[in-house]
């Protein structure tokens, strides 16, 4: 409603020269109470579709990264010009030229973030994340470029990361491009650009449910179907898309393995091996961050970083190739116990030297892979360790070593529910349905109590960003208007004067009061007038109805207070007059302090604890209101 509005026409009577009320329909018409929203509407139907675009170029570009990472990765150490041979083996018999060629990578990388873009390096999820929330999602369009050419050469060089992380931040660059082309709000292009995210990250792995709670826990920060429904119709055609080129097989599989449902003592081991991996969680954390810390107070400049980390990056790798790239196929020969726990353990260590000391010197690379890496040999050293210890209890370690996959994200990154059911989908397994969820559980138990921020949002804590970590329903979303509201509040009649209304208010005490509805003789609501409207000598012989200027924002008492909340902010005003639905009947006020006594009330019951059942004598139950 435009304020300039004014439907407010003062009338006199001809035959008394009193004012009169002016006609109510207009007044109604213009009282411009807002209406209950659909939970999806028409306009939820069109960000669909524009999902499911951006759904399919995210995937196709997703695939096109993996190819230039299989590419790169076979020039530099298999002299193959190859973009679709697998990269799921490790060099058999390095030379010592393949330290050179992680570092050759990083330079490349430390020019692209000097002279292109600084936001090609790091994991990928945490720059979208913080596009989302400080930037109304809008990524820059050169990004969608930069961000999927700097991982390539970094993992293709070697550097021990994923795709995942580049992957994501390349959809959801591609969604909030278009979202930046056409006319979108800036909560469609956080849809669009989760869309885009969730895309890559399932063509990727096919996991289309995971990848929604990914876009959910770590991108949208809401749970509704305006953005469910897009980020699932993107995921589904990105689903599509892998299974065109990979197959309807299992990203990751347990080998000949058969795998039986748990014991009971089984999912205890479990249990348990989800603190230890979520102790790690917060371990792997600290490090990434203090090694950060580290790079960024050398004497150099910030763009050589990455080669000095991938100065250990090679030499680790020389003398321990799995290190280097993605390396999933660590991850099948533990899923599938192929490996010694000697191997186990030394594939964990070194993993975890290389990619902690890379990460914290700000290359490009995603945190999935070497993540799983780490936390999948912690857990089959446990595996191991409590099937030799405790030989009854029939743990599998390729599960122990899922639990600590699965686990260990869950605890540095928070992303709970994803990562529990990501190791269903990616392996097929159903039977590893409740050691994964009790696993990340655990995981997460520990992250939450032992650490403030997540990897993902440590950083961005530090800069001053606030990022959402409960998602709960607007619980004024569940209070209505007439629960809260003021009846029979002091109004005021259309043919008062002013100076008759000045001697009333002293009358009756409402000296805190700063606006009062005005009615006529039969209680229909015409307006509201303030004290300011009553300031100097000219106003004392005017009445009410003269004093109205627009006509009156008000709501219905069936609303809820959020209603009521997006109505004041709305109009910039402090108070609203209620009506019933239908008629002009004034029947309440409800102000600014309404709404906060709401949320008082709401912050008052984390703290407010009662019982609810005492015990009472010869052992009947006593009702609170017995006082015993």
């Amino acid at each position: 409603m435009s304020q300039e509005v004014n439907p407010i026409n003062n009338q006199v009577d001809t035959a008394t020269g009193v004012p009169v009320a002016p006609s109510l329909e207009p007044v109604l018409q213009a009282a411009d109470v807002p209406v209950e929203a659909h939970l999806f509407d028409m306009r939820g139907v069109y960000i669909t579709l524009l999902a499911l675009v951006v759904g399919l170029l995210g995937a196709l570009i997703s695939r096109a990264l993996i190819w230039l990472i299989r590419l790169i990765t076979n020039v530099c150490f298999h002299g193959q010009f190859d973009g679709m041979k697998s990269i799921n083996y490790p060099l058999v018999h390095p030379h010592w030229w393949v330290i050179l060629v992680p570092i050759g990578g990083a330079i490349v990388i430390g020019f692209m973030a000097r002279y292109g873009s600084r936001a090609v390096a790091g994991h990928g999820i945490p720059e979208a994340m913080e596009q989302v929330l400080t930037n109304e999602s809008k990524i820059p369009p050169r990004l969608t470029f930069l961000k999927p050419v700097s991982a390539a050469i970094s993992i293709g060089t070697g550097a021990p990361y994923g795709a995942e992380g580049p992957i994501i931040a390349t959809g959801g660059a591609i969604g909030s491009l278009i979202g930046q082309v056409l006319s979108t709000t800036s909560s469609e292009r956080k849809i669009l650009l989760a869309a885009g995210a969730s895309a890559g990250i399932c063509a990727a792995f096919n996991c289309p449910i995971a990848a929604v709670l990914l876009a959910v826990e770590l991108l949208l920060f809401e749970f509704r179907p305006r953005s469910l429904i897009p980020v699932a119709a993107a995921s589904i055609v990105a689903s599509g898309v892998h299974i065109a080129f990979e197959g309807r097989e299992p990203f990751f599989t347990f080998g000949t393995n058969s795998l039986a449902l748990p014991s009971q003592q089984a999912i205890a081991a479990y249990l348990v091996i989800g603190v230890i991996v979520g102790i790690g969680s917060v371990i792997l954390t600290r490090t990434v961050l203090w090694i950060e810390h580290f790079f960024e107070h050398l004497p150099i400049h910030w763009m050589w970083h990455p080669a000095l980390g991938a100065i250990v990056v090679g030499v680790i790798g020389y003398y321990y190739p799995n290190t280097f790239g993605s390396g999933y196929y660590n991850i099948d020969n533990l899923l599938a116990n192929h490996l010694a726990i000697s191997a186990i353990a030394l594939l964990g260590i070194m993993k975890f030297l290389s990619w902690t000391i890379s990460l914290g010197s700000g290359t490009a690379g995603g945190t999935l892979a070497p993540v799983f890496t780490i936390g999948g040999t912690l857990g089959a050293v446990c595996g191991v360790a409590c099937s030799r210890w405790f030989p009854g209890i029939g743990i599998n370690v390729g599960m122990a070593a899922l639990v600590g996959m699965v686990g260990i994200f869950a605890g540095a990154s928070r992303a709970f529910l994803t990562s529990a059911v990501f190791a269903i989908e990616t392996t097929m397994q159903p039977a590893a349905i409740i050691p994964a969820l009790g696993g990340c559980t655990m995981a997460y138990l520990v992250s939450c109590l032992l650490m403030r921020h997540s990897i993902m949002t440590e950083k961005m804590a530090r800069r001053g960003v606030r990022v959402p970590e409960e998602y709960q329903p607007d619980f004024l979303d569940a209070i209505r208007v007439e629960d809260m509201m003021t009846r029979k509040p002091i109004t005021l009649r259309d043919v008062d004067t002013v100076q008759t209304v000045r001697e009333q208010l002293e009358t009756d005490g409402a000296g805190n009061h700063q606006g009062f509805p005005v009615v006529n003789g039969n209680g229909a609501l015409l307006g509201v007038v303030t004290r300011r409207d009553f300031l100097g000598k000219a106003a004392l012989k005017k009445t009410m109805v003269e004093l109205l200027q627009r006509p009156p924002v008000v709501i219905y008492e069936d609303l809820t207070l959020r209603d009521a909340a997006r109505q004041m902010a709305r109009h910039d005003i402090g108070r609203l007059p209620v009506i019933q639905r239908g008629t002009s009947q004034l029947i309440g006020i409800l102000t600014r302090s309404d709404i906060l006594r709401a949320h008082r009330m709401r912050a008052q019951e984390p703290t407010r604890s009662i019982r609810i059942f005492r015990g009472a004598s010869k052992g009947a139950l006593a009702r609170p209101e017995d006082g015993h």
